[in-house]
């Protein structure tokens, strides 16, 4: 695949169990992303306010978006949703130019995510 766009849904709820936020990675990777011409977006359904923290805090220079509303993500997307606290699990994707969806990951732990090497490594120069 060729100069892809990246997007990642973060869960409001997305400090991995090492304490380190899930974007951390994506950050550091940014030079890389941004040499290829590719897009690194950010959503949750954190408050606007919650989600400028989370910028300011981790130094996060990408699109961070907020206000999703969990079960609609859920449903249109597949993303794992925790009904009873309202939150989704961590979800990314992979979008091509065109906009399709070249590679989906589900995860309800902080195990199995998306990670600035693999997608690297998916997107081809």
């Amino acid at each position: 695949m060729h100069n892809a766009g990246y997007g990642r849904f973060i869960p409001s709820a997305g400090v991995a169990r090492s304490g380190r936020h899930p974007n951390i990675d994506f950050q550091r990777s940014m030079a890389d992303f941004e040499k290829r011409g590719i897009r690194i977006i950010a959503a949750s359904s954190d408050t606007d306010e919650e989600a400028a923290k989370t910028v300011e805090k981790y130094g996060l220079t990408f699109a961070v978006g907020y206000g999703l509303i969990p079960a609609k993500v859920s449903s249109t997307t597949g993303a794992f949703y925790h009904p009873e606290k309202n939150f989704l699990h961590a979800t990314g994707f992979i979008v091509s130019p065109g906009g399709k969806i070249e590679n989906a990951v589900y995860s309800s732990r902080s195990i199995g995510r998306l990670t600035a090497k693999d997608c690297l490594a998916f997107i081809k120069d």
